[in-house]
């Protein structure tokens, strides 16, 4: 497991572009989560020009046809990547967590964002101006590196998950998710409803009722209105498809230490 690492940075309060923030500078120390943050160099971390923010479920990092403004390192929580159609059905094309930087597709020119992408489970993290992290993405030195390790690794996933939805079971997609879930928070407790299991998952809530219900019947989960707990996650790695494991070997292949990209 990677070690949070300590730089020295002063905190101020922050003007007017986002509520709720810090500034985070060079001269007090900070503790990053965010596996991006805690391989940059000091001096990448000033001239990002950091400032903390709130993440509360439901809270919109991006939307369909609307500008990105910010860049945003998840400290702690989940964020959910969607498809909308125009009915308004969406399924999930990817998961974030500490491991993400989010809106980063405006940095390769991307206009308006083409997805939904929102707190499913709340936390924390940091922002920086787009136009400030488009600045430090253009010197194409270790931020440029490791952005792009990252949108692999999204990339990755994303198609994993397309492949998943359209070849495996309900049951087997469900332990994935959940298994990528706990990975994430570093938690086997999810406060996930069946409803919203369902939206991310592409099917009825009915569905995830029975499927649920079998894997509680096992064993391998508790759950409650609202909460989820993962009982045995050996159990449920074995019912899962390959498809967690592909995804979670790459995350964790994205926070090695590789000297060939800088970092």
């Amino acid at each position: 497991m990677i070690q949070p690492r300590r730089i020295a940075c002063p905190m101020a309060s922050c003007g007017v572009r986002l509520p709720c923030l810090e500034k985070v500078g060079l001269m007090s120390m900070q503790t990053f989560k965010n596996i991006v943050l805690q391989r940059l160099h000091p001096e990448v971390i000033d001239r990002l020009e950091l400032q903390r923010v709130e993440l509360p479920v439901g809270r919109e990092i991006e939307f369909p046809g609307s500008g990105i403004a910010n860049l945003f390192f998840i400290e702690e929580g989940i964020a959910s990547m969607t498809v909308t159609f125009k009915d308004g059905f969406e399924v999930e094309v990817a998961l974030a967590g500490p491991e993400a930087i989010l809106g980063t597709s405006c940095m390769m020119g991307t206009r308006r964002s083409l997805n939904r992408v929102y707190m499913q489970i709340g936390g924390y993290g940091y922002s920086s101006v787009m136009s400030v992290a488009t600045r430090e993405f253009k010197r194409a030195e270790q931020f440029h590196d490791l952005t792009l390790r990252y949108l692999q690794a999204q990339f990755i996933q994303s198609a994993q998950t397309a492949g998943c939805n359209a070849r495996h079971s309900v049951e087997q997609r469900m332990a994935r998710w959940l298994l990528l879930c706990s990975d994430r928070v570093g938690d086997r407790v999810l406060p996930l409803s069946h409803e919203y299991m369902a939206d991310m998952l592409g099917v009825t809530r009915s569905s995830v009722t029975v499927v649920a219900g079998h894997l509680q019947e096992r064993g391998l989960i508790h759950y409650t209105r609202g909460k989820i707990t993962l009982v045995d996650l050996a159990g449920l790695e074995a019912i899962s498809c390959e498809c967690y494991r592909v995804v979670r070997d790459h995350l964790r292949s994205l926070a090695d230490r590789d000297e060939a990209y800088g970092a």
